[in-house]
Formats: C-alpha cells, sequence, structure tokens
C-alpha cells in the first residue's frame, strides 16, 4: 500500500481584508480574506514551515524519513539555482539524499505530487507559493499565500492510499508571466471556464477506470482551479457527494500551493474508507485518487488549516503593497545590508540552516552559535550537535529599535532564553510591538533576514506563541 503517510499545511499569519482595497485604490477588492506572506517570508521559507509540520508527523519507529526531495512553486525566490536546497538544508536532511526543483508553472508542481506517489521510495513533496497582481486587479484580491507538504510511501503508516489518476494535457494560453515579473497576465475566464470543465470531465472518467471506482464511490471532491468560479464549474459537473472548501473565501487561489492545500484540507476531515478526488486545473487537468485508511483516525496534524484560520491577524493595505514592492516607503536612514559571504555561509551551514549549537558533553551548556570551546575554556571539541529549531524559549528581555535597517520598522529584538539551555538574542517576526512582553513564549520560524544584490540571507527569527 502506497499512499501519504503525513501531510503540513502553512498559512501565513497576516490576512488582508479584500474591502481595503476599493477603499484604497477605488477599484477591485471584495469579500472575504487572502493571506498575505510577510516581508521576511518567501516560496521557499513557507515551504520550509509546511515540511516542518509534515515531518512531525513521521512516527521514527516506522520510516526514517524522505529519500529524495521534491519542491513545485510558480515563483522561486533563485533562477538559475536550485531553491529546494535551502529546504533540505533547513530540516537537516543527510546530504546523500538529493533535492529537486519541479518547474515554475501550477502544473509542474502538480506533478512533483503525482510523480511521488505513482513512483517506489519515500519521497517529501512541498509547494509553495504567492500569489499578487497589480493594485486593484482581481488576481490581487483574489489571489493568495501559503504552502503544504507531503511524505509518501509504504507501509501501514500510511493515512491515505493512492488508488490511481490520470492527466488531460491541453496546449493553450490562460495564465502567463514573463521571467523577473511578480504580475501574472489572464486571458477571458469565460474561454478557461470552457476549456478547463472539458479537460476536467475527461481526466475525471479516465482516472476512475484506472482506479477501478464508480463515480458514486467518491467522499470528497478538491478541486484546485485558477479561480473559485472555475472550480465551482467543474465541481458542479462531476456530482461528488461532497465538495471540500477550495478556502478561496479565506485563504485566497494560491496558485501552486493550491492543490496540496485542498487536499490537506479533505484529508483534514476525510474519516477511514472515503475515497477523496483531488482535481487539478492547470495547462490541462490531473485527477488523483486516495482512500483514507485506518490510520487517518489517529493522525493529528501538528497544525491545522483550522486552527490557522483562527490565529492570523489583520494587515493594512498600505504595508500590504509596501511588502509586494508596489510603493516604496521611507527607510530608516541607515546603510542598507552588505552582500552575504557565500564562503562564510557554507562554513556554517548547519547554523545559518539548521539552527544548530553545541552542547559541551561535560557540563551540558548549549551554546547559540556553536563553539568549540567549553565556558571554562578547559576543553577542545568535546561538543555534540545541538539541534534548536524546534525547542521553544522565554523572553527574558526585549527592545524596539526603530533606527536599524528593515523593510518593514521597526525591528523588535528579543533575548530568549531556550528550555533546556541556550541564550540567544533574535529578531521577532509576525509580531507588533505592544504584543511582546517580558516572559513571553517564543518559537522558532525559518525567515529572510534581507535581499542584497540577489542573495537571500536566510536565518532563524522567533515567532510569540499566543494563546
Amino acid at each position: 500500500m502506497r499512499g501519504i503517510i503525513s501531510w503540513g499545511a502553512y498559512l501565513p499569519y497576516r490576512r488582508l481584508d479584500r474591502s481595503q482595497i476599493s477603499a484604497f485604490i477605488g477599484q477591485g477588492g471584495g469579500r472575504g480574506t487572502r493571506t498575505v506572506a510577510s516581508f521576511d517570508e518567501d516560496t521557499t521559507t513557507m515551504g520550509v514551515e509546511a515540511a516542518r509540520l509534515a515531518m512531525r508527523g513521521i512516527d521514527p519507529s516506522k520510516h526514517t524519513g524522505p529519500d529524495a526531495l521534491m519542491f513545485g512553486t510558480a515563483l522561486p525566490a533563485y533562477a538559475d539555482r536550485t531553491n529546494a536546497t535551502a529546504i533540505h538544508a533547513a530540516l537537516r536532511l543527510p546530504s546523500a539524499i538529493p533535492a529537486f526543483d519541479m518547474g515554475a508553472s501550477v502544473g509542474s508542481a502538480t506533478g512533483a505530487l503525482r510523480m511521488g506517489l505513482s513512483t517506489v521510495g519515500d519521497r517529501l513533496i512541498v509547494l509553495s507559493d504567492m500569489r499578487t497582481g497589480l493594485a486593484g486587479s482581481a488576481d490581487e484580491a483574489a489571489g493568495g499565500d501559503a504552502a503544504a507538504a507531503f511524505v509518501l510511501g509504504e507501509g501501514d503508516a500510511v493515512v491515505a492510499e493512492y488508488l490511481g489518476g490520470a492527466s488531460i494535457t491541453e496546449e493553450f494560453l490562460d495564465r502567463w508571466r514573463a521571467p523577473g515579473e511578480i504580475r501574472s497576465k489572464v486571458w477571458d475566464d469565460k474561454f478557461s471556464e470552457v476549456t478547463y470543465v472539458k479537460a476536467g470531465r475527461s481526466a475525471y472518467a479516465n482516472a476512475l477506470a484506472v482506479a477501478g471506482l464508480e463515480a458514486g464511490q467518491v467522499d470528497l471532491l478538491a478541486v484546485a482551479a485558477p479561480t473559485a468560479r472555475i472550480g465551482s464549474a467543474l465541481a458542479a459537473k462531476l456530482g461528488a457527494v461532497k465538495v471540500v472548501d477550495d478556502l478561496t473565501a479565506t485563504v485566497g487561489a494560491t496558485g501552486a500551493a493550491q492543490p496540496g492545500l485542498v487536499l490537506a484540507n479533505a484529508l483534514e476531515q476525510a474519516e477511514p474508507g472515503q475515497v477523496i478526488a483531488l482535481v487539478v486545473c492547470a495547462d490541462g487537468a490531473e485527477v488523483m485518487f486516495l482512500r483514507a485508511t485506518e490510520a487517518i483516525a489517529r493522525f493529528t496534524p501538528a497544525r491545522s488549516i483550522a486552527e490557522q484560520l483562527e490565529s492570523g491577524a489583520p494587515l493594512a493595505y498600505g504595508r500590504f503593497l509596501s511588502w509586494r514592492g508596489m510603493i516604496n516607503i521611507e527607510p530608516p536612514r541607515r546603510p542598507e545590508p552588505a552582500r552575504p559571504s557565500g564562503t562564510a555561509a557554507a562554513r556554517s551551514g548547519d547554523w545559518k540552516f539548521g539552527f544548530v549549537g553545541s552542547r559541551d558533553t561535560t557540563d551540558g551548556m548549549v551554546f547559540m552559535p556553536p563553539s568549540r570551546v567549553s565556558f571554562d575554556g578547559t576543553r577542545t571539541d568535546e561538543m555534540e550537535a545541538a539541534p534548536m529549531a524546534d525547542v521553544l524559549g522565554t523572553i527574558a528581555t526585549f527592545t524596539v529599535d526603530r533606527l536599524a535597517y528593515s523593510p518593514s520598522p521597526p525591528i523588535v529584538f528579543a533575548v530568549v532564553d531556550f528550555d533546556g539551555g541556550g541564550r540567544l538574542p533574535i529578531e521577532l517576526t509576525d509580531t507588533d510591538a505592544d504584543e511582546v512582553a517580558i516572559g513571553g513564549r517564543v518559537e522558532m520560524t525559518f525567515r529572510r533576514l534581507f535581499t542584497a544584490d540577489g542573495i537571500h540571507n536566510y536565518f532563524w527569527k522567533g515567532k510569540l506563541i499566543r494563546g
């Protein structure tokens, strides 16, 4: 039996109320909210967070972890180099495990999931995307930012067995973006709807035959489409018992992450024995059928989609435009950071990407960043690795810095005492200054400190644990 062993979905903390758009710009907007990646997030950092959640669902007694990582996004942080390697490093996967980028389109990202389900071996599939458009555009309001990740493999730990799938490939122009641009252009929505509904129905019928199913045996239908209108039109033609919420009203259409997000939403609702259909409209149609196993009743997501939807905070539309580079605000009058050193990053990869300190094997003291020498200076190289990315901490003191350079000032710095030892001054993110208090609890999150000369300086920041 092959299928999904674990999954994780990540939604950024900030939410934009679509009604703000028309009030500010005079056009666009609408009802509901959309998720917004912070100024220090990109598709890579969101992919790391989703993958961390998925990896927490693995039972180490049954699975040692993935033997390959595949990353799909339509908006990669880098061109001409592999983005999946940063996710690989942040997860501290062994160097013998390969990491690949799966194209720069929704269809290619979906292909990573299909390939992972239909091939042999344990796979970690990560799907992530950020969607926006020009100010006041439909894409801006309807888009959203998110990531999802799946651990795939064999055995009795499988929570959703893969039954089969089918594809329909169509060459037609519905969305496109020139390399380097952030705005996608869209052809007539009605033309796309007609094409996608036809392709989706054909792929669905073919996939039913491959999986040996009748249409009436499908319990949950999850549709990922470029727009909610196209998804609803196709779902109405397939006649499923229950159509899973595609989350476009609260999260938005999240591009390459959408297939993973709607599948994760279906898995959170599935009961043992139920059949799930995932239908993806992208350059044709992709259909996959899965059956929830008895193991799904014992599986609890590390952080459910419902939980994340309830924990978001509002974001002003002006700040959203600033984060997206649509308007330029006056930064603190301090020099911008210099280009990060590639050689220095290579020498400290475990610390920079994996957030691994060192622990003295004699007295147990934790050093952050890692040290070779003991606190009293009497011992050298008597240390062991101390992974800290999943360790919680407590704020000992903090300051609000309004002078240091930041794309989104002010910066909140906190001195954090980590559970079990270790103290480090760190930057807090997804945090308003008036929320911070001594004694507050903090978890770590993988973020981008800054970008200089096209180099993204990734590291770890703190995030308040609320509630």
